[in-house]
């Protein structure tokens, strides 16, 4: 993985933190946005652990630049603050979830884990409050065009993004609507190429703004 901090003491405790797990390598450290792609691209990890506030270039426009790779690493953001826009931009450009700085370690483990499995950070209340805070306080073209792309889903998928959004996973998802895991499965890959979502949060952030979910 690759750590993405403006500050080298947050840096070498995260490294600390992360090397001693024995399954998880620190392949290289960034200090500042712009030097994102090029170690990614240098280095190839499976997951960037990025910042959101930098001197040069922040978190969010260094996440917005790694997802638009060909064959980008995963994004875990790190923030001081839960509820931050810049964070609910960080997840709207792709990346797979949050975690606050004053997590515990194995916290720290467990999200980085969860990320590079394929997996979003969807599960903490927070993070659908997040969403769900920002969605409601904006009127865009992207609440219009969540809204139009309903169209396109069928009633079942639709049931599928409400609980999405509203944390389950795939096999509660299965046991509430009495289908297979493999179905639920087939379900969001097509969702997710329908309406162009990267990850269950991006899912999630469509489906407050298409107001199926709502605060």
């Amino acid at each position: 993985m690759l750590l993405v901090d403006d500050d080298p003491l947050v840096r070498t405790g995260l490294s600390m933190i992360l090397g001693s797990t024995g399954d998880i390598v620190v392949v290289a450290e960034a200090s500042d946005g712009d030097e994102v792609v090029p170690k990614v691209a240098l280095h190839a990890p499976d997951v960037v652990l990025m910042d959101i506030r930098m001197p040069r270039v922040d978190g969010l426009a260094a996440t917005a630049a790694v997802t638009a790779l060909p064959r980008p690493p995963k994004v875990l953001v790190l923030t001081t603050y839960d509820l931050d826009e810049y964070v609910f931009d960080a997840l709207a450009a792709g990346a797979s979830g949050f975690l606050l700085k004053e997590g515990s370690p194995q916290e720290i483990v467990d999200a980085v884990r969860v990320v590079a499995a394929g997996e979003a950070m969807l599960s903490p209340r927070t993070t659908r409050t997040l969403i769900g805070h920002f969605v409601a306080a904006r009127t865009s073209p992207r609440r219009q065009r969540a809204r139009a792309a309903l169209d396109v889903l069928t009633d079942r998928e639709r049931e599928i993004v409400t609980a999405v959004a509203s944390g389950k996973s795939n096999a509660e998802i299965a046991s509430g609507l009495y289908l297979s895991e493999a179905t639920v499965k087939t379900h969001l890959t097509r969702i997710f190429a329908k309406i162009d979502a990267a990850n269950r949060v991006q899912l999630t952030i469509f489906a407050y703004e298409a107001g199926l979910v709502t605060v």
